[in-house]
């Protein structure tokens, strides 16, 4: 299986971040990329860089006022007196409809979920090719190939059409399903990343093309809060289409896999042509957020099960934080979808 991953990417590098109204080292580091390319090494995996896609496949799902706020931010926020030396938004609006802030202040929190997204000068253009290694995956399985994993840091499934959040920008899974769409009919996105991908539930949820699975810890208590309870089954024309699978804090292999035949059940049933998994190594019980307790050969297991869909593949990297068994998890992963 083809990796695909751009150096500049390592190039974000969040100092901070708060938790529980404590400030906190950011845990999305750049080191990451180190640990989950050794990962993809051992697994047989060759690494290959991205080409530069432009804007246009992230245009297909973000808004251009988005696009336009994240270009431009940095420097605008650097421009007012006393300002941070990243950006971190210190309001959010109470509702989202009608008017739309001129300043760089009332735009990041428009713009910005929470404030574990802090935006620096090299932000915006690792957001760009971690998109287009989503992108470049994409290709590849659309040329052919039947599986292709992109290395995306920094990750995605957070990112709404016009909103950061969670450490995320782009939201690389949304960029990839929509790419797939130029020739497949209908794709299905499986999400097993310890939180939610509200961001994604956010962008197809109105939407009968694409399928939107989620395998998370149970949100009443856990980030992202406010999304990803199993009762959100999408509107409009994509009521159906968005199924969401909470789990118990703690939850491990066994009770991983059982919600996963639930979620697989349903992709059955919406026969989509392709898959992208949004790949989470974040449910590892020695994750630093410590929400499931999924093994290392677990991993192995859910990429089996995965894999017996039989489908077209877009496998992107989302959460996954730094402990010793990150780029182990990885390969267990990948050897398990090639088995």
């Amino acid at each position: 299986m083809k990796t695909f991953y751009a150096e500049e990417q390592k190039r974000h590098d969040p100092k901070a971040f708060l938790s529980m109204g404590a400030q906190k080292p950011n845990p999305e580091q750049p080191e990451r990329v180190e640990r989950l390319l050794l990962g993809a090494r051992a697994a047989g995996s060759a690494i290959h860089r991205p080409a530069n896609y432009g804007l246009g496949p992230i245009a297909a799902v973000h808004t251009p006022e988005y696009i336009e706020f994240l270009t431009h931010i940095f420097e605008r926020w650097q421009r007012m007196e006393g300002a941070s030396a990243e950006v971190i938004p210190n309001i959010h609006p109470f509702a989202r409809n009608g008017s739309y802030p001129a300043g760089a202040a009332g735009q990041a929190g428009y713009h910005m979920a929470d404030t574990a997204c802090p935006i620096s000068a090299e932000t915006f253009d690792s957001a760009c090719w971690s998109a287009w290694s989503a992108v470049a995956a994409t290709e590849a399985v659309l040329s052919g190939e039947p599986a292709a994993y992109a290395l995306c840091r920094p990750p995605g499934h957070h990112a709404f059409a016009d909103v950061a959040g969670g450490f995320c920008f782009f939201n690389n899974s949304a960029i990839a399903a929509q790419r797939l769409r130029a020739t497949a009919s209908r794709v299905a996105i499986l999400d097993v990343d310890l939180h939610h991908g509200n961001g994604t539930q956010g962008i197809f949820y109105a939407r009968s093309d694409v399928l939107t699975v989620s395998l998370h810890a149970d949100p009443s208590r856990f980030y992202p809060f406010f999304w990803g309870h199993a009762d959100e089954r999408g509107e409009g024309a994509g009521l159906g289409y968005n199924y969401n699978l909470p789990l118990p804090r703690k939850s491990g292999d066994a009770e991983f896999l059982e919600a996963l035949d639930h979620a697989i059940s349903r992709i059955q049933a919406f026969a989509p042509d392709a898959l992208v998994v949004a790949l989470g190594l974040d449910a590892f019980e020695g994750d630093p957020f410590g929400g499931l307790s999924v093994t290392t050969p677990g991993f192995s297991l859910i990429a089996q099960a995965i894999a017996r869909l039989g489908l077209p593949t877009v496998i992107v990297q989302e959460g996954g934080y730094l402990c010793d068994a990150l780029g182990d998890n990885l390969t267990a992963f990948l050897t398990g979808f090639a088995s």
